[in-house]
């Protein structure tokens, strides 16, 4: 994905820019590293090894916060907590409902859409 088609993409409207890799597993292979490594030494933030050009290292489970010390991560955290509605969680529980019901339907089997 990232060769066929996501960098030319990216690459078409501008080569400024940097990629970043969540934690799914399958971006810690070598393979993928390698990739990185090539088209884009110190152009890439993700889960670093040794001999990685990365331009940053991204933790596994790491937070997407630029908080500065504890103290602000705290009321980041807080604001964040308090920002939830009711209609928000409303609408969280009822897609939850509706996925749940999916599952049920499918005999706990592999769904396509979800």
């Amino acid at each position: 994905m990232l060769q066929t088609w996501l960098f030319p993409q990216l690459q078409a409207d501008s080569d400024e820019f940097v990629f970043q890799q969540d934690g799914a597993p399958p971006h810690w292979k070598l393979e993928v590293h390698r990739y990185l490594n090539g088209e884009l030494p110190q152009r890439w933030i993700g889960r670093k090894g040794n001999d990685d050009l990365a331009i940053h290292p991204w933790p596994p489970r790491s937070p997407d916060s630029d908080a500065t010390n504890l103290e602000e991560l705290k009321i980041r955290i807080k604001d964040a907590v308090n920002a939830v509605t009711p209609d928000l969680i409303s609408n969280v529980w009822e897609e939850f409902d509706y996925r749940i019901d999916v599952c049920r339907a499918a005999g706990g089997g592999h769904i396509e859409h979800l």
